[in-house]
């Protein structure tokens, strides 16, 4: 069987009984074992295991919207067929007894794991061994660079990570992928390692809206947002508004230049634009996710820096360390920007559905011992916005660019609506 084009195409060939849901993974596992050993994605991956688990689907009467299809998983999510090391020496050979609820629902329907990808130490800041499949000397991003650079590179049809700042979004641009992080607490977080009781959530890669819009049907449980991109792409065009946000200074000239792009083409197409004013009260959002970031990792923590802490890196001590000395009035003060802004982000959004922002300070940059700034994702984290990051185009490197398409807390069915028009209107 010749590959097909989507992950939506492939599913639907092997439910319909076109195709074989082994044949669909030798593909993939052929894939991993061409490209893999330049890429570095997968910490744990086992043809046997990813082939056997196919022919059950195969065997299934009931297939499911995802038969068949191979789902690669950040190695911070615990899977009972794999190990689950949470990229640290500290959990080296650990497997955990039951899958993480989202891969079990995965495996409900009708997707199997394909292996584990590598993630940053305990999805902080120390990168592990991947590299970007555009340019090996250059970051991946994080911390989910294994899920993002497995898509990219052709060897997953979709993947899942985490984001607790911008660990979806950040590397998604870096490789040049769709990323999606839902809004908050509409995926179950059972079974992942936790970093942020406030912030950390579920999300994915795939190569396209309409892939993405199947994953997170199944993991947000919402069926119908799998139809959600066909509606969009034949429906009224969004009405957008776009910031930089009150970093923009900060900001590579290709990233600023791709996010006034994005959104000068998205009204040449129809769309009305809402000018938007960066709120001053909202400039406190950065400082505030990475006070509730740093304390609350500190707190999750605390077991592996208490008893393991020469097995962590010098850079995960330095941030256990400063989120130690978060005081507990800094810590409630750093909530309570995030609730005051959350209550009026309709000050920020004005008439738009969504807002088109920057994924990143620009490129992916040249180095393996950092996965660069989430800088421009923390605040939308904070917020609890759901975002879908959007290849476009490249910057003076050459490398990909993305931006993202942000929706109010609650409307990931109107943002996954909307990026489907914008991705149809920008070309891909």
């Amino acid at each position: 069987m010749a590959p097909a084009s989507s992950a939506v195409e492939l599913a639907r060939q092997v439910g319909r009984g076109l195709a074989s849901a082994e044949q669909t993974v030798r593909n993939y596992v052929d894939a991993v074992a061409t490209g893999d050993g330049a890429v570095q994605a997968f910490a744990a991956f086992d043809p046997g295991v990813a082939i056997e688990s196919a022919r059950a689907v195969d065997r299934s009467p009931v297939k499911g919207p995802l038969a068949g299809l191979p789902v690669a998983v950040k190695d911070v999510i615990d899977t009972a067929q794999y190990l689950t090391c949470y990229g640290s020496p500290i959990y080296l050979g650990h497997r955990p007894a039951l899958d993480a609820a989202c891969v079990v629902l995965l495996r409900r329907a009708g997707a199997l794991v394909l292996g584990k990808t590598v993630t940053a130490e305990l999805a902080t800041f120390t990168p592990g061994p991947t590299r970007n499949p555009h340019a090996p000397g250059h970051t991946p991003g994080g911390s989910s660079s294994g899920s993002a650079a497995a898509v990219a590179a052709g060897m997953a049809p979709l993947a899942l990570g985490t984001q607790t700042a911008g660990s979806v979004i950040r590397p998604a641009s870096f490789c040049g992928v769709v990323g999606y992080k839902p809004s908050a607490r509409r995926v179950a977080r059972s079974g992942v390692k936790v970093n942020s009781d406030t912030l950390d959530e579920v999300g994915l890669f795939a190569s396209s809206v309409d892939d993405a819009a199947l994953l997170a049907s199944v993991l947000a449980q919402q069926p119908e947002w799998a139809a959600l991109p066909a509606q969009g792409r034949a429906g009224a065009a969004p009405d957008i508004g776009w910031t930089l946000t009150s970093r923009g200074e900060r900001l590579e000239p290709a990233m600023r230049r791709a996010v006034e792009r994005a959104a000068e083409r998205a009204c040449e197409a129809g769309a009305h634009d809402h000018p938007l004013v960066w709120p001053a009260p909202f400039d406190r959002l950065f400082e505030a996710q990475l006070a509730i970031q740093l304390a609350e990792t500190a707190r999750a923590l605390g077991p592996e820096y208490a008893y393991r802490r020469p097995q962590l890196s010098v850079q995960l001590i330095e941030a256990i360390e400063q989120g130690l000395r978060i005081t507990p009035d800094q810590y409630a003060q750093a909530l309570l920007t995030a609730r005051s802004c959350a209550a009026s982000l309709d000050s920020l959004f004005a008439g738009a559905d969504v807002i088109i922002a920057p994924s990143a300070v620009g490129e992916a940059p040249p180095t393996l011992a950092s996965t660069g700034d989430p800088l421009f994702n923390r605040p939308w984290q904070l917020l609890g916005c759901p975002m879908i990051g959007l290849p476009f185009g490249r910057g003076a490197q050459g490398l990909p660019i993305g931006v993202s398409v942000i929706a109010r807390p609650g409307q990931d069915a109107r943002l996954l609506v909307a990026a489907a028009w914008l991705e149809q209107c920008w070309g891909r």
